[in-house]
């Protein structure tokens, strides 16, 4: 997140940089594309994906205001994107190439600072999606990424509406859908949540981040 970052390089990098509009649906890059491109996002909400290797979309990842992606694409020459970015409704961003962003770095030595950060940043969340997918039930793993979606929604707060399928969320906790959906009947009948066509609506946002063992 910007705010964890120096602000005054974050402005540099985000000067060098072009606005980007996409469509609701609309993919940013697809997998396996050319990495060339940094984006931050200033509007909007994105998905990463991946195909597995029975040819299914899977969504692993959310995104949105004041976030960053396709961060590799600064440092490694010529290197492939590993997922798909789709936008999941009008989206803006602003995206630095990699070219202008060696000029920074050669004019304003804090530019490698923030890149360093932007990866630890990177890593560490990556770090702790492995721990949780070794050590936390999976039930309590899809409750907390119930709590992450709805932060990113609605900043958590008691109705909030989430529009994702099941398959979406069975994704982000790395479970297979059954689980997601047995977990948000258990929810709904807790008054925790209530469930619609593509959609969740947050009623208890409390209760459920008490039982996905969250402080």
């Amino acid at each position: 997140m910007v705010a964890d970052l120096p602000q005054e390089e974050v402005d540099r990098l985000l000067a060098a940089g072009r606005r980007r509009n996409f469509a609701r649906g609309e993919v940013i890059f697809h997998e396996g594309d050319l990495a060339d491109t940094l984006h931050f996002i200033l509007k909007g909400r994105v998905a990463a994906t991946v195909t597995s290797r029975y040819g299914q979309q899977l969504t692993f990842g959310l995104m949105g205001v004041n976030q960053f992606f396709g961060e590799v694409a600064l440092i490694i020459p010529d290197s492939i994107r590993t997922a798909t970015m789709r936008a999941l409704e009008p989206t803006e961003t602003r995206s630095i190439q990699r070219v202008d962003f060696e000029g920074l770095r050669r004019q304003h030595p804090g530019m490698n600072e923030l890149l360093v950060r932007i990866l630890a940043d990177r890593v560490a969340r990556l770090s702790d999606r492995l721990q949780e997918a070794l050590y936390v039930a999976v039930e309590t793993r899809v409750r907390r990424r119930l709590i992450e979606v709805a932060q990113l929604y609605g900043e958590g707060a008691p109705g909030t509406v989430i529009p994702l399928t099941q398959e979406d969320l069975a994704g982000l906790a790395g479970t297979a859908r059954a689980t997601v959906n047995r977990v948000l009947r258990q929810e709904e009948i807790r008054g925790s949540l209530s469930l619609g066509r593509h959609r969740i609506t947050i009623i208890d946002p409390p209760a459920i981040a008490s039982r996905a063992e969250l402080a």
